[in-house]
C-alpha cells in the first residue's frame, strides 16, 4: 500500500525517531492510528522491549459506546495506569508522523490525566 500520503508519513516518522529514543527510565510512547483502532505502546528501544501496551480493542475500552477520540483518550489514560504500575512517570511521546491534532493528540492528553509526564 504505497501511496504518497503514507510515504510522506514514513519520511516524516523517520525524521522524529532520528531525534527520539526511549529509555528503560523514559520510554518512547508510540501511537499508532488505523481507521478504526488506535495503539500506544511504552518502548525501551535500548533494549528493544516493549514494556506496556494498550489499545482501542480492549475489553474495558471497546465496550464503551463513545467517538473515537474519547476511546482514544480511555487509552492513554489506560497506558498511564499501566506505566505507573510499572513505576514510571516520565515518557517521551512519539507521533509516529502524524498531525498532533484529534485522535493522537487524545491519546496525549488520556495519558497526562493518568499521570505520565512528557
Amino acid at each position: 500500500m504505497s501511496n504518497k500520503k503514507t510515504e510522506a508519513r514514513q519520511k516524516i516518522r523517520y525524521r522524529i525517531r532520528k531525534k527520539i529514543s526511549g529509555t528503560s527510565e523514559a520510554p518512547r510512547l508510540s501511537v499508532f492510528r488505523s481507521n478504526s483502532e488506535i495503539y500506544a505502546q511504552l518502548i525501551d528501544d535500548n533494549s528493544g522491549l516493549t514494556l506496556a501496551s494498550a489499545s482501542s480493542k480492549q475489553k474495558d475500552i471497546s465496550t464503551q459506546k463513545a467517538p473515537k477520540t474519547e476511546l482514544s483518550k480511555m487509552v492513554g489514560q489506560s497506558i498511564a495506569k499501566k506505566a505507573a504500575e510499572l513505576g514510571i512517570k516520565k515518557v517521551i511521546f512519539d507521533r509516529s508522523g502524524y498531525i498532533y491534532h484529534g485522535r493522537v493528540k487524545a491519546v496525549a492528553e488520556g495519558a497526562r490525566e493518568g499521570g505520565l509526564e512528557f
